[in-house]
């Protein structure tokens, strides 16, 4: 960016005070993404504001995992398992680049509730139930676990099965970053750091009065339908707006530590936990992602608390054979989000907690013209951005472009000219094999963009941080393109840099530093000086959607988002 022009993230902040919107969406998780990737591309005007970085709460610390629920079978939630599944289904037929089919390889304990037999028919519930579309479940004996997974402690067995869902090979923030970018695509008028106020309806419109986190500047936003997409923030955005619902979350804490590579096998390893959930040893680039629990809590703010890590621990330590148990010495990172679970307004819907779905909920006011989204994850998304559409179109939205495609890579051709293009200029002989895979599979079409500066500049193939696989030239797209504020947003949602590396190493990286001067241009060390160092926590005002406690600390009127926790 050339000195002294505007951001896009600046130009848009001001159009939020120029423009009337057909409606504003409050959170920039899956929902409000996927929310405004659907309205815009159907020819719908559109505002998408989140108080942090988008995809700051709940949809960064997933599982990284796309999957139909097979957990939901114990409850009979047979309908929702298909409907989740076929969600599923065409994530992996819309983006086969970033959505991929994985085999669960789940071992059974002796003496287990449910015996091993009635197991492997539930998988072969499931892969009915998902239409076939994966491969194959299968029975494993001990003799294939320990051929097969030599990790696996095997001593407590007798047996298990494997069977298919999807997960994504990058990290879940940049996924639903996709989203936003085909949302500012067609013309929508997106912002992090803008911070709701409140909502009151003036005549027919409603008025969301906001503040730029960043300046500290005061705005205005007009729309004719307000849209809450603050996850498990929804609630305490719809009591400030004085709305009231037939529905409500209970919140579900759950956490990952993030560990050097366990196994080499791009499986994902299953367990059932001591208190007899599932328990997942995940694939996560170099490293492993173990998890996850599942707390009740009352608020949104959490962290990871040395039970939680103790329980991950001891729980990994009996299954596995390691030359070593794993200590707290051995995590790298950690991951900690709140689930929004939905229930009815007036309770529980007298279901045990450990049995709550991950269904969602659109709930729409057609008198006040007001939506909120409940629940939901991110293999549903497609579902919510479609319902949203409707319910759009219900609450008088003029969708023009009714029938226009909103999701989904760019087609084989696109992906075919960048593949040739970049065997063309011998791209595998400046960066590491498989470069050209990742670059599409991070920023579709915008990756010519990349190969543009490459070409111009083969430094622009290296490395950008140490021992990691961002290139220089991402970073400069990251400053250029992709409303980069805060030091956290680059290393935990646009990469995923702070849960691979130990923040030891980052913080002695001289390509970090590096990364902040292109990042921040003469703010970069202030930027990097800031997020290793002491931060103020953020306050705890409910917003368009918020950040999770430590992920941002102090926002001065200079601009100057602090660091994040989340890593170790």
């Amino acid at each position: 960016m050339s000195p002294g022009s505007r951001s896009l993230r600046e130009v848009n902040v001001e159009k939020l005070s120029q423009e009337r919107f057909d409606v504003l969406i409050l959170g920039g998780g899956i929902n409000g993404a996927v929310s405004a990737a659907a309205l815009t591309a159907r020819g719908a005007r559109v505002a998408l504001v989140d108080r942090a970085d988008f995809a700051s709460a709940t949809s960064q610390e997933s599982s990284n995992l796309i999957w139909g629920g097979i957990k939901y079978l114990e409850s009979y939630e047979f309908g929702l398992v298909r409907k989740l599944c076929r969600a599923r289904n065409a994530l992996l037929r819309s983006y086969p680049s970033s959505v991929r089919e994985i085999r669960f390889f789940t071992s059974h304990s002796r003496g287990f509730r449910w015996p091993l037999w009635m197991l492997l028919a539930g998988a072969w519930l499931y892969w009915l139930l998902g239409g076939a579309f994966t491969r194959r479940p299968r029975l494993l004996t001990l003799r294939d676990i320990a051929r097969e997974e030599p990790v696996v402690a095997i001593e407590e067995l007798d047996g298990g099965f494997e069977y298919s869902d999807a997960y994504l090979p990058d990290n879940d923030a940049r996924f639903v970053w996709g989203f936003v970018r085909t949302a500012l695509q067609h013309g929508c008028v997106a912002a992090n750091y803008v911070e709701s106020l409140g909502s009151r309806r003036e005549g027919d419109d409603w008025v969301t009065l906001a503040r730029d986190v960043v300046t500290g500047g005061d705005l205005s936003i007009r729309s004719g339908v307000l849209v809450n997409a603050c996850g498990p923030y929804a609630d305490r955005v719809n009591e400030q707006a004085g709305v009231r619902t037939e529905h409500r979350h209970v919140l579900s804490k759950g956490i990952h530590l993030v560990v050097g590579r366990i196994t080499s096998s791009e499986r994902a390893l299953t367990f059932f936990a001591d208190d007899g959930r599932l328990f997942f040893v995940l694939p996560m680039g170099s490293r492993t992602c173990i998890g996850t629990t599942d707390t009740p809590v009352d608020s949104p703010e959490v962290g990871v608390t040395a039970e939680d890590r103790r329980f991950v621990l001891e729980n990994i330590n009996k299954r596995l054979r390691l030359t070593r148990p794993l200590t707290e010495a051995d995590v790298i990172a950690e991951r900690c989000g709140v689930r929004p679970l939905v229930v009815d307004a007036a309770g529980a819907g007298g279901r045990d907690w450990m049995q709550l779905s991950r269904r969602h909920a659109i709930e729409a006011d057609p008198v006040r013209r007001h939506v909120t989204i409940f629940g939901g994850k991110l293999t549903d998304c497609l579902n919510v951005g479609q319902e949203l559409c409707e319910e759009a179109r219900r609450l008088g939205v003029a969708l023009p472009r009714a029938g226009a495609t909103w999701f989904g890579e760019p087609d084989a051709s696109a992906r075919k000219r960048f593949v040739d293009e970049a065997g063309r200029m011998g791209l595998d002989s400046l960066a590491p094999r498989g470069t050209a895979e990742r670059l599409w599979r991070r920023h579709g079409e915008g990756a010519m963009r990349l190969l543009d500066a490459i070409r111009a500049d083969p430094g622009a193939a290296r490395e950008a941080v140490e021992g990691s696989d961002v290139l220089r030239c991402e970073v400069e797209e990251a400053g250029r393109h992709e409303m980069v504020v805060a030091l956290a947003d680059f290393l935990r949602r646009r990469t995923a840099l702070c849960q691979v590396l130990r923040r030891d190493d980052l913080r002695a990286s001289a390509g970090l530093r590096q990364a902040c001067r292109i990042l921040f241009g003469e703010a970069g060390e202030a930027r990097r000086a800031e997020y290793f160092g002491e931060a103020r926590e953020p306050e705890e005002q409910p917003g368009g959607g918020a950040p999770q406690k430590g992920d941002v600390g102090p926002l001065h009127r200079s601009g100057s988002p602090g660091r994040s926790t989340n890593e170790r």
